[in-house]
């Protein structure tokens, strides 16, 4: 820990990461420290948390006071103090930081997977207070239980329900569930229809003997479990249908039953509001619904298997004028971000429910239903799918509604009589470069998630097929849709083709620095294609506005860097 970066933390203040301790008014007990440092342990997140001891909660450096009857700090002896008084035993890094003048204590804290506690039983978690600050709160059991989920290390659905026998689930439920199977043949698991109800349920893994008793786990209840069983046992559970019109409410409808017939409900809503339109391409009939019935069916079955069971609050379809929006209780699990949601690995919070319903043919065997979320919805000339409103308590996918591009749907449905129909990776390029107009392997990459390598065999896959054509020199190669294809695809495609509105040019420059480091005036009046005057007049424009600064002196010489 160098002063500079101690600086950095502190000008920052307090955080959910960082904690200051002052001791102007007295020196901090040894009990008050491993509490703030199980506190930093037990945080949402991932990476390392900061204890600043000699730190005043206004961010000044008052210093941290010798301890344990000494002349000075004792770095090892905390680490020791700290790890003897935590259950499980905390590993920490202690260092001591001159900062102005002032020793500062600097406790290096990881965030733990499993929950930390004192030697006497005490829990804490760091969280934002009701006052919209980082406090530290008391952590309960059910808090405990919704972090192990959240780094996969605890199944909710598998934990047995006490005082909760068969006679709590309902034969109906079963009948739906074979019923599902026999729909979904090649999707679902037919060796579980010649099973009695029992034997279903052990199959399935929802129950648990003990001592000769059958004991139902969540997952049986949720799956089979009569509706007044369940408001009880699982007050948590709790699904709305909501269609809202501007700040109307419509329609106001929830659901605390089993999930099979919870999902029937929702689906019988959302058929009886999807209208279809229909086009001919070629002699063939394509049909253009408001949503994609395969990515709602996806959505829903994704916000029931990674919702958490331990917090309050209901699963939500809203069906609004413009978009479908599909929201429920827990964050993303851990590992799982906005930037891999396509290529990380599945990771359900509950791993029991998720393979269910995977077994009742209700969602993809591979657990890449969010896949058939993206595809559908590109396929159906629709942007692509966002869950950019999502935060660590809920996960938010709206689906954009509104008018399809038909051109885009044409060239999808013509292109699916190839032997090589278009991948969701080609559908992310081509819608992208409809919108954006050209793009580098860079800018594939981030659409696509992946490797800069991995998005130029893609550009270059569908530069094969004629539908992309490569600019420009090597160093600075971009893509754009060929004629062909912005002529099929249409909505305005072929003219951003072409050329990009001079609006647009500041942009192009911009993400070129980014991307380069700094950009001369010949690159800039190709990029845009343009004039040089106006290349010339363009970056001096940027450079007034300081997004860019002016290096070199004359002639070639002069690059344009970003204006830090």
């Amino acid at each position: 820990m160098t002063a500079e970066i101690l600086k950095s933390l502190i000008q920052q203040g307090e955080t959910v990461a960082v904690e200051f301790k002052g001791e102007e008014s007295g020196s901090l007990s040894d009990r008050d420290l491993v509490e703030a440092v199980v506190c930093l342990a037990n945080r949402s997140g991932e990476g390392f948390g900061w204890l600043l001891v000699g730190v005043e909660d206004d961010g000044r450096v008052s210093g941290a006071r010798p301890r344990h009857e000494s002349s000075d700090i004792d770095p090892l002896r905390i680490q020791a103090l700290v790890a003897n008084r935590t259950r499980p035993s905390l590993s920490t890094r202690v260092e001591v930081a001159e900062v102005n003048g002032h020793e500062v204590l600097v406790v290096e804290v990881p965030a733990m997977r499993q929950p930390v506690g004192t030697a006497d039983g005490r829990y804490l978690r760091r969280a934002i207070g009701g006052d919209g600050k980082p406090a530290c709160v008391p952590f309960h059991f059910h808090e405990m239980q919704s972090q192990q989920g959240h780094h996969g290390l605890l199944d909710h659905s598998a934990l047995p329900l006490d005082g909760v026998g068969i006679d709590a689930l309902d034969p109906l439920e079963f009948d739906r569930y074979r019923r599902s199977i026999r729909e979904n043949r090649t999707r679902g698991d037919e060796a579980l229809l010649a099973l009695s109800n029992v034997e279903l349920a052990r199959a399935l893994g929802a129950l648990e003997s003990r001592g000769g008793e059958e004991t139902v786990r969540v997952l049986g209840l949720l799956l089979f479990g009569q509706e007044e069983v369940l408001a009880s046992a699982l007050p948590t559970h709790e699904v709305a249908f909501q269609e809202i019109s501007g700040t109307d409410v419509l329609v106001n409808d929830f659901f605390r039953g089993p999930l099979l017939r919870v999902m029937e409900e929702l689906s019988a809503r959302f058929q009886a509001r999807n209208r279809e339109r229909e086009m001919l391409v070629g002699m063939t009939r394509v049909g253009v619904a408001d949503y994609a019935e395969r990515s709602f069916r996806e959505a829903i079955a994704n916000a029931l298997v990674h919702r958490d069971y331990t917090s309050l609050g209901a699963v939500h379809i809203q069906w609004r004028t413009d978009r479908l929006e599909v929201s429920n209780p827990g964050g993303f699990p851990a590992g799982v971000r906005l930037d891999n949601l396509l290529v990380t690995a599945p990771r359900p919070r509950n791993p029991l429910l998720a393979d269910a319903l995977k077994r009742a043919g209700l969602v993809e065997r591979t657990g890449r239903g969010i896949d058939t979320i993206f595809y559908e919805q590109l396929r159906n000339g629709r942007a692509a799918p966002s869950y950019e409103r999502s935060t660590e308590t809920g996960v938010t996918l709206a689906l954009a509604g509104g008018e399809p591009n038909l051109g885009l749907v044409r060239l999808v449905a013509e292109e699916g009589r190839s032997p090589m129909p278009l991948s969701l990776e080609d559908l992310l390029v081509l819608t992208a470069l409809a919108r954006e107009g050209r793009m580098t392997a860079l800018n594939a990459s981030a659409v696509l998630q992946r490797e800069e390598v991995a998005a130029q065999d893609v550009l270059k896959r569908l530069e094969g097929r004629g539908l992309v054509s490569g600019q420009g020199a090597r160093e600075r190669h971009w893509y754009q849709l060929s004629e062909d294809a912005a002529r099929r695809i249409g909505d305005g495609a072929g003219d951003q083709r072409r050329r990009v509105e001079p609006a647009g040019h500041g942009d192009l420059v911009r993400r070129y620095v980014e991307e380069h480091g700094s950009i001369s005036r010949t690159i800039a009046a190709n990029l845009c294609d343009i004039t040089y005057p106006q290349a010339y007049r363009l970056l001096n424009r940027l450079v007034s506005e300081a997004a860019l600064r002016r290096v070199g002196t004359r002639g070639r010489n002069v690059r344009y860097e970003k204006n830090e």
